[in-house]
């Protein structure tokens, strides 16, 4: 049986209790970075050992890109974080508080992307949400995943075995990431592809936990079409700002490619929850003619017993004449004259025959009989 996760892009702790990064402690600054690296031409120069050495690295060499890594950091990190590479303030509150739909926005020269990921678990046959908001600078891309999903690090390794592809800078960085979040959606449309032929064969058979399995299933489809539909639009506005922020056409024709996914995948999620639909129709259609069959069955059953009853009653009324008749004659009075009369025994069995005949011709017509 189904249920609907969505644990993996949840924070744990209510994020508007320190929303304000100005109210943040100083704590010791240990970041939780999955990788850091200094890139220059299109290959990695060095491996700084916090994010302050980075952002001074980056200053020293204005022309190399910064590529930070963080996974589930918390908040008074991400503050430090804001105040190394002057990161705005909103955009920070988006990324402690999470749960952010797919969005773009421009901050001065930093651009803040949020993004949602998707894994289909095949064991569990469950989709789980992950969220990863991406921060593009000049000369810095830093991404902050609070899930497994997406997998960056197989981002990191496509990036730098393509050294043409990273010289052109954060902004291929960002086509990179999002190519990886779209090609994490396959697997996923999928699983649910699977999904809905087995709760077809589950209607059409007659399955009655069906209903709940459509329902959870919905629940996953449109979660995942909040994480799809957007996207055709953000990355539509990348190509159509393209050449305001210096991307070269190599570049976008890239997003245009990934463009394409993002939409293949946002009609299939689209023609997902139609189907969904459909099928609880279907599903309702066939638990009524069940019901009503039923009913027809047990009406039926009623109308046979109602039968059987009246065919009793009309034999009991039938039968009780003549018992009737016997018992009055059977009384024991001394003042009977029917008792002394010579034709009183023949009258009396002729009576009780004629009573009998006439009832049973009564009850005959009646269709009791």
């Amino acid at each position: 049986m189904r249920s609907f996760r969505r644990g993996e892009a949840t924070r744990q702790e209510a994020p508007e209790h320190e929303m304000d990064p100005r109210a943040v402690e100083e704590q010791p600054y240990r970041p939780t970075v999955i990788d850091n690296a200094v890139y220059q031409d299109g290959h990695r120069l060095d491996n700084p050992g916090s994010l302050a050495d980075a952002f001074e690295r980056l200053k020293k060499t204005p022309e190399s890109l910064a590529w930070i890594g963080l996974y589930r950091p918390k908040e008074w990190e991400l503050v430090k974080l804001a105040e190394e590479f002057e990161l705005h303030e909103l955009a920070l509150e988006d990324a402690i508080v999470g749960s952010q739909r797919p969005k773009a926005d421009r901050y001065g020269d930093t651009l803040f992307v949020v993004l949602r990921a998707a894994r289909y678990l095949d064991d569990v046959e469950e989709v789980a949400f992950g969220e990863v908001h991406v921060f593009v600078g000049p000369n810095f891309v830093i991404t902050v995943r609070h899930a497994e999903a997406p997998d960056l690090h197989s981002v990191r390794k496509r990036m730098e075995s393509d050294p043409d592809l990273l010289r052109q800078g954060p902004q291929a960085v960002l086509y990179a990431i999002l190519d990886a979040v779209v090609d994490g959606y396959a697997p996923v449309v999928a699983g649910l592809q699977k999904d809905l032929e087995e709760i077809e064969a589950q209607v059409f058979s007659g399955d009655p936990s069906v209903s709940r399995r459509v329902y959870e299933l919905s629940g996953e489809v449109i979660e995942f079409q909040r994480a799809t539909a957007p996207l055709v639009r953000l990355i539509d506005g990348f190509i159509a700002g393209a050449a305001k922020y210096g991307v070269n056409d190599e570049l976008q024709s890239y997003l245009r490619d990934v463009a394409d996914h993002a939409i293949t995948v946002s009609e299939r999620v689209a023609a997902f929850r139609q189907m969904l639909q459909d099928i609880l129709v279907i599903n309702s259609t066939l638990v009524t003619q069940a019901q009503n069959a039923e009913m027809a069955k047990m009406t039926e059953a009623s109308i046979q017993q109602g039968e059987e009853v009246k065919k009793i009653s009309a034999w009991a009324a039938i039968l009780f004449a003549p018992t009737l008749v016997g018992t009055i004659y059977g009384m024991n009075f001394d003042h009977m004259p029917e008792t002394h009369w010579v034709l009183g025994y023949p009258f009396a069995v002729v009576l009780m025959g004629v009573v009998c005949v006439t009832l049973y011709l009564v009850f005959k017509r009646r269709d009791w009989l």
